[in-house]
């Protein structure tokens, strides 16, 4: 039987927008098998192939669930059979956990503890093991907002390690460091955007030495470098408040900077094809200009132009929708946009023009959203996932992954927050600050 009888057109015009986020990236050969979930979004690879369709917090379809020493804002990630996370502990996060479990149970295989370059009171109101790792076929590297970058073989061993810190001076940010790890075939990308010369850093995967260094954005910015094609070269992208830079990620020249946008410190940027991304901007406390955020919300894109400098412009901008912490997804022609007091957006991906707004059971969003080739999948940051359908918006199902009223363990003095989604062969794995849940 043909199993193309089956699909909806928009099927695949999804997997072709799924290569299309492969180009916008410049992608290597690193991590594209299924089972490895690579980074903070997967490296911009969102759309996967299928999701379990129900679970509770009563353990319906729960695989297993790990509670995380200490407590972690972090995205997992994964290579083969297990499962990386990282976090901090002690009153001033004095340490800096990296753990590893087996995929199939939970089991935890090793941990190692770091020491914290850069003390700091461990609180609600700053960073917590924020950054999110990376791994490739060969090894993981972790960050920690303190200022420390190191690198280990899958079975725990230490390959280097890096004290940012020593080598370029103390790190002090307003509510800490935030932006993941970006990475390469040959590299990762560090971005510091620290109060005091903020830079951005390339190191070797490899060996842990300085490939690159550049100076940083220059504005607050909790958000996470990404990689984009433009006219055949790769430019990683940093988008901090009022100001986006795109930057030449073979040397760290700095290439263009954007500043007609404003409230995009958190949202990190989505590509979506060659030249273009998606960029989220939030209406959330703390922004200079709450009440401005949907003009920021939009498509831009970067263009070379005849003299080898850049222009870069808007192709649209939306009317009314803002995001929460959480970015845009681009699923079936659509991008999907959800506020912080949940309703979700649906706006056409080539004009903006917006077809849908409806709120949804998951509430506020703060882990990027999944989806496959007929489902949105919104995480609700108080637990609650809403399932949308791509044809309609209209929501098919709300799973909750714990029970706010019977929490099993204290989420660590830092709520019981819904902080990311990954997709691992058969399982989806939620990561609370305090525990790791596995749905199959």
């Amino acid at each position: 039987m043909n199993p193309s009888k089956k699909r909806p057109a928009w099927f695949f015009r999804v997997l072709l927008g799924a290569s299309g986020f492969s180009a916008a990236l410049g992608c290597g050969q690193f991590a594209h098998a299924e089972e490895t979930w690579n980074g903070f979004q997967n490296g911009g690879r969102l759309i996967v192939p299928s999701l379990p369709k129900t679970w509770n917090a009563q353990g319906e379809n729960v695989a297993w669930k790990t509670s995380i020493e200490g407590y972690g804002q972090s995205t997992p990630v994964v290579a083969g059979d297990q499962v990386f996370v990282t976090s901090t502990s002690g009153k001033n996060k004095e340490t800096c956990h990296v753990t590893a479990y087996a995929l199939a149970d939970g089991t935890k295989r090793w941990q190692k503890d770091l020491k914290n370059p850069t003390p700091e009171e461990n609180n609600s109101y700053v960073s917590r093991a924020a950054p999110s790792p990376v791994v490739d076929g060969q090894r993981l590297v972790v960050s920690f907002e303190g200022g420390l970058v190191a690198a280990f073989a899958f079975d725990g061993k230490l390959l280097w390690e890096k004290n940012l810190v020593d080598m370029y001076g103390p790190i002090k940010a307003r509510h800490g460091l935030a932006a993941s790890l970006e990475q390469d075939d040959s590299n990762v990308y560090v971005w510091v955007e620290r109060e005091q010369d903020p830079y951005v850093l390339a190191l070797s995967k490899q060996t842990g030495e300085m490939v690159w260094k550049s100076v940083g954005v220059g504005s607050s910015g909790w958000s996470s470098p990404r990689r984009l094609s433009v006219a055949g070269k790769t430019h990683l992208v940093c988008s901090a408040s009022g100001k986006i830079a795109g930057y030449d990620i073979s040397n760290g020249e700095k290439l263009w900077e954007f500043t007609d946008v404003s409230n995009n410190t958190t949202c990190t940027p989505i590509p979506v094809s060659e030249g273009r991304f998606l960029l989220g901007a939030s209406d959330g406390r703390g922004e200079q200009s709450a009440g401005k955020a949907a003009a920021s919300n939009g498509l831009i894109e970067v263009k070379p132009t005849a003299d080898g400098k850049f222009t870069v412009d808007y192709v649209w901008r939306a009317e009314k929708a803002t995001c929460s912490f959480g970015s845009p997804i681009v699923a079936a022609d659509k991008v999907w946009i959800v506020n912080r007091t949940g309703v979700l957006y649906q706006l056409e991906l080539a004009t903006g023009k917006q077809l849908s707004a409806e709120r949804v059971s998951a509430g506020s969003v703060w882990a990027t959203p999944l989806a496959t080739a007929e489902s949105l999948y919104l995480f609700g940051q108080k637990g609650t996932t809403s399932i949308i359908d791509l044809s309609n918006a209209s929501e098919l199902a709300s799973c909750t992954t714990w029970d706010d009223a019977a929490l099993e363990t204290p989420a660590a003095g830092g709520g019981a927050v819904l902080y990311a989604a990954v997709k691992a062969g058969e399982i989806l794995l939620i990561r609370r600050g305090d525990t790791l849940y596995a749905i199959r």
